[in-house]
């Protein structure tokens, strides 16, 4: 029996990856809207602050999504000897 087009789907490790980034995007970004409401309302950060806290949390952002899907490849790679 084939498998479903859903089936298909689940394992596509384009799919897969757009969902993991997705995920990381939504609780990461979450975060950061937090710390930024914070800047500018509590701590009476300069606006400068705070848009330099956004550039450098973008920057993060990408490095850090980068780390961490390295790892899953090396210990899928790991995992799954040739």
């Amino acid at each position: 029996m084939q498998p479903s087009a859903f089936e298909r789907l689940k394992k596509n490790p384009l799919l897969r990856g757009f969902i993991l980034f997705s995920i990381f995007r939504a609780f990461y970004g979450a975060g950061i809207l937090l710390v930024t409401y914070f800047l500018s309302t509590s701590a009476e950060a300069p606006l400068p602050v705070s848009i330099g806290f956004l550039l450098c949390s973008m920057v993060f952002s990408r490095w850090l999504f980068k780390r961490l899907k390295g790892m899953k490849k090396s210990s899928t790679e790991s995992n799954n000897p040739v």
